[in-house]
Order: C-alpha cells, then structure tokens, then sequence
C-alpha cells in the first residue's frame, strides 16, 4: 500500500501545508512518496525530500505544470495513480482545484478537507460551518483525500528521500 502526496508549492519553496498532508498520509498508513509537480522545482522537491518519513519524491518539471492549472496535474497524476492507493493534497487553493478532476477521471468519490483518518476506509470531516464532525466511509478502492492542514501537526524534517524525476505530460489538455 503507498501514498501519494500532491505537494503545495510556490516551485521555489514548498508549502508548510505539505508537511501536514504527509502527517495525515502516514496515519492512513503505507509508504508515502510526494509529488512535486512545476517548474524549476527542484527546490520545493528538495524540501519535500527532508520530511520524515517520506520514501521517494516525485519531480515532473514542464511549462504546462508551471501553474499548477488542474487540467495539466491531472494529465500528471491519474497514470500515477495505478501505483498507489491514494492521493492526498492539502485543501488548499491547489488541492481544492484539482483532487476533484483527479477524482472523477478516476471515477471514485473525494473526501473532502479530512481532520482525522481512523481507518482505510473511515475519516472525519467537519460540517455545518465546522459546527459538526461527520464520519465518512469510502470503500471506493482509490481514495483522492483533501486535508485540512489545522488538524494535523507537521511532519518532522531529518528525512533524506531520494529525488526520482518523472515524464511531465505535454498540453494541451482536454
């Protein structure tokens, strides 16, 4: 079982988001590999690679990832995913706008801005303005998960991954 981590990056530094998306990926369990997906990313990807517990890092760099647009991470991400069993992107501007694209080409369901994953199958997510905790059930075999970043800490830095790069896709995009 592995994770994938889409991480938020400025492609000069990597988002402090990240780390706590890489916490919430290690309490679902299984090895956890980030992508870093822009251009001139090398930096972000070299950051990524310090967080603990992360076992290799993904770097696609191409003019069409440059903006992180959803259509371009898509044509990224969804080959990648027949190696792993989820993917898991921070709710941010960047996670927002592209798990859902993920999702539907895969066609499995998002579980949206999770706070705590108990299980494989079973998250929390706030509802009602955060006024109320739902627990919620996947048994979609791909889980494409959303984390709001408040409800985990950061993961630890000491890590040293190793930096693998991948094929970035050409556009334009469907």
């Amino acid at each position: 079982m592995a994770v994938l981590v889409l991480a938020d990056h400025s492609n000069a530094a990597l988002s402090d988001a990240t780390a706590k998306t890489v916490s919430a990926a290690q309490a679902f369990g299984g090895d956890v590999d980030i992508l870093v997906a822009g251009k001139g990313a090398r930096p972000a990807a070299e950051a990524a690679a310090k967080l603990s517990g992360v076992r290799k890092v993904l770097l696609a760099e191409g003019d069409a990832l440059e903006h992180a647009l959803a259509e371009a991470v898509e044509a990224l991400v969804v080959p990648l995913m027949a190696g792993y069993d989820a993917l898991f992107a921070s709710a941010t501007t960047t996670g927002k706008n592209v798990a859902p694209r993920i999702a539907a080409k895969l066609d499995v369901m998002q579980l949206s801005e999770i706070t705590k994953v108990i299980d494989k199958e079973t998250f929390e997510r706030p509802i009602y303005a955060g006024n109320a905790i739902l627990t919620v059930k996947s048994s979609d075999v791909k889980k494409i998960v959303t984390v709001r970043g408040t409800a985990f800490p950061a993961a630890a830095t000491g890590g040293s991954a190793p930096i693998e790069t991948v094929e970035a896709p050409a556009g334009p995009y469907p």
